[in-house]
């Protein structure tokens, strides 16, 4: 188990990274992760659990919106001490969460409404080669993760910037399988997703 002191660190260098990353550079990044999610999740329709995202975090509106409107089910969360999540309806059936985090006014369904997924796709602020996600630190995921059904699959929306060949783990974290960024999709793990997964970037350290 690594020390929680150098997880802390690289969660302030990749927040002070990201306050340097400009709207326009966003955009097009933004754009090109929401290709390549709509892509790795197919034509559906199925149930994907996703998140709402804040300004200077990988956006999800347009993926949310997209599969909204192709007849998926979407799940967001509902932060608190206890994981939670409800259906989202449309923009209008949504309001300020946790932390300002957009959330639905939907009915809460409880953390065992992650069960319905076929993909679980996080937040994150870095991920490992081995599938380790590094978050905010307040633990949300790793309560609500042993609610999916056996087998499904967990992948992250992060910039390429983000991923790494090691990053410090505990012994609660859930490893991750792949990881979404404007370059494409990347597979953690041993041969986990390989079939979609492009290579690990040599050039990381």
């Amino acid at each position: 188990m690594l020390p929680t002191a150098p997880k802390d660190a690289l969660r302030r260098g990749i927040l002070l990274q990201r306050t340097r990353v400009a709207d326009s550079t966003w955009a097009s990044e933004d754009a090109a992760r929401t290709a390549w999610l709509l892509g790795a999740l197919g034509k559906g329709p199925a149930t994907v659990a996703l998140y709402a995202s804040r300004p200077g975090e990988p956006g999800t509106r347009t993926a949310i919106t997209t599969l909204h409107d192709a007849g998926w089910l979407v799940l967001l969360p509902r932060l608190g001490r206890r994981p939670d999540w409800a259906i989202f309806g449309g923009w209008e059936q949504m309001g300020p969460g946790w932390g300002g985090i957009p959330e639905p006014t939907t009915p809460p369904l409880g953390a065992a409404a992650l069960a319905r997924a076929d993909v679980v796709v996080a937040a994150c602020l870095a991920v490992a080669q081995d599938g380790t996600r590094v978050g905010t630190g307040g633990g949300w995921y790793d309560r609500a993760l042993p609610h999916r059904r056996p087998g499904t699959p967990v992948w992250v929306l992060a910039r390429t910037q983000e991923l790494f060949r090691r990053a410090p783990h505990a012994p609660h974290d859930i490893p991750v399988d792949g990881a979404l960024t404007q370059d494409g999709f990347f597979a953690c793990g041993e041969g986990a997703l390989s079939h979609i997964g492009k290579p690990w970037p040599p050039e990381l350290s």
